[in-house]
């Protein structure tokens, strides 16, 4: 699966603004969609679990039910056929400074919050971490090698 990461716009099948019934659709036939109880509608977030690779879309729909923010969550088979890809670098698969490095030299501003722990794009709304405690690869250091995590939102992200 391909998934196209355009900063004001949404990630994959999901668009900012799109209705609630209309997400949920597109997220039905890519997996299985999750929630807390009692958020069978918004305001909530809702969960697509794409498949075995663990691979997930969070939706964020405020009280309205329009789409505002999806998050990405990295697979954890890394032979996952998923390609999660933003100004064409491969947001899961290339290493987390390589990818900064390349943002940069193209000429995105990229800002580093130590207290968040998320470098973000101001401009585009968007922002990448390691968040997650399961045990991606490393680099030499220990530190986590990719990032796990990318959010598109409609919201400030700094």
């Amino acid at each position: 699966m391909d998934v196209d990461i355009q900063p004001h716009i949404g990630a994959g099948p999901f668009r900012h603004g799109m209705p609630f019934d209309e997400a949920m659709e597109s997220a039905q036939r890519l997996g299985r969609i999750s929630h807390r109880p009692g958020a069978e509608r918004p305001p909530g977030k809702y969960v697509v679990n794409l498949d075995d690779s663990a691979f997930q879309f969070v939706l964020s729909f405020p009280q309205d039910g329009t789409l505002t923010a999806v998050e990405l969550w990295r697979f954890r088979v890394e032979d996952a056929d998923i390609n999660a890809t933003f100004d064409g670098l491969d947001v899961f698969r290339t290493p987390g400074e390589q990818l900064v490095s390349q943002m940069e030299e193209s000429g995105h501003s990229v800002v580093y919050d130590d207290d968040l722990g998320i470098y973000a794009l101001p401009e585009f709304k968007m922002s990448f971490a390691n968040n997650s405690s399961y045990e991606y690869p490393v680099d030499e250091e220990g530190d986590p090698l990719y990032f796990d995590y990318v959010l598109v939102t409609t919201d400030p992200v700094l």
